[in-house]
């Protein structure tokens, strides 16, 4: 692929926590400013193309343990050396002493392809840089407040030595009531440029990119778990340069408000991207036309609706 990629990963989080911290609250910087991680983005991406039989090496999956001295058989997340060898259909990584065929065999997953891998398990001390490269998804949506509810279990507390306690146990949801994060976001397919001269990888192609597109467009929305309901794909843009073409952190350009009937999203960098027309190969922008308004969209931009997929006329 011989162009880089900028762009915007919207996310919409309705009574939803889109990214908790360990104290179940959604995550916060030190001033209180709402925001979710670049993994919190990446998981759905990754749980998608498990999903769909793809090689994924960084996500957990669990085994059952041996029967210990009790008689005990548990269930145990795998290490990432029994994830490799069970990705890859190897005995024992340890037996492996040719550190090409592990480096072919990293880059042939699909997490690893785009987002990079640290891989540090015998004798093997790995490091690659991803192509894609996710920045922290700030909430645009000023009214963002968290919310506690009590969840009522159906079971008695076996622990309450009151036996004849009628009072269920409590448990507790912690949710926004409403956030929006923007995801800033980077293809840089020449990551790989070493990785290539050693004839590991044939690099960062289109098709990988377009997959990366595809999965970056719907896995959010498609990813319900409990707290994840109510979390949805909003918005996403895709600027294609020039390979030697640099440009800032899009998502700072950007603006959310609540409107009387829709959402409205204003876009600061239209001038911008227009003024720099001769390595702009392409803008996609995608957004949810029956929840949101577009403002500022540069001329040279094609619009999507991002529910459909389908460009407006």
């Amino acid at each position: 692929m011989n162009k880089r990629v900028y762009g915007v990963l919207g996310i919409s989080s309705v009574m939803a926590n889109w990214n908790a911290d360990f104290s179940g609250y959604p995550k916060t910087t030190g001033d209180g400013e709402t925001f979710g991680s670049d993994k919190a983005l990446k998981y759905p991406m990754k749980k998608m193309w498990d999903d769909e039989g793809k090689k994924v090496l960084y996500i957990k999956s669990m085994r059952l343990s041996g029967e210990n001295k009790k008689g005990e058989i548990t269930l145990i997340p795998r290490t990432l050396k029994e994830r490799y060898e069970l990705l890859f259909q190897v005995d024992d990584l340890k037996e492996c002493k040719n550190i090409k065929e592990v480096l072919t065999n990293l880059m042939s997953a699909v997490d690893v392809k785009n987002f990079g891998a640290t891989f540090a398990e015998s004798g093997s001390n790995i490091s690659i840089t991803g192509a894609v490269q996710i920045g922290q998804g700030f909430n645009k949506y000023e009214g963002t407040n968290p919310e506690e509810q009590q969840i009522l279990s159906p079971f008695r507390d076996a622990n309450d030595k009151d036996e004849e306690a009628k009072n269920s146990t409590l448990g507790t949801k912690i949710v926004s009531n409403e956030a929006h994060y923007f995801y800033p976001f980077v293809i840089n397919p020449m990551a790989y440029k070493e990785l290539v001269a050693l004839g590991v990888t044939e690099g960062y192609t289109e098709e990988d990119y377009q997959n990366f597109r595809r999965t970056a467009l719907v896995s959010a929305t498609s990813f319900a778990t409990n707290a994840k309901v109510g979390c949805e794909n909003e918005f996403a843009l895709f600027v294609e340069t020039k390979a030697d073409t640099y440009l800032p952190n899009l998502s700072e350009y950007i603006c959310f408000e609540n409107g009387k009937n829709r959402n409205v999203i204003t876009l600061a960098f239209g001038d911008f991207l227009e003024q720099m027309g001769d390595v702009i190969e392409k803008v996609d922008i995608y957004y949810n036309p029956y929840t949101t308004e577009l403002k500022g969209v540069p001329q040279n931009a094609s619009v999507f609706d991002i529910r459909t997929q389908k460009e407006e006329a």
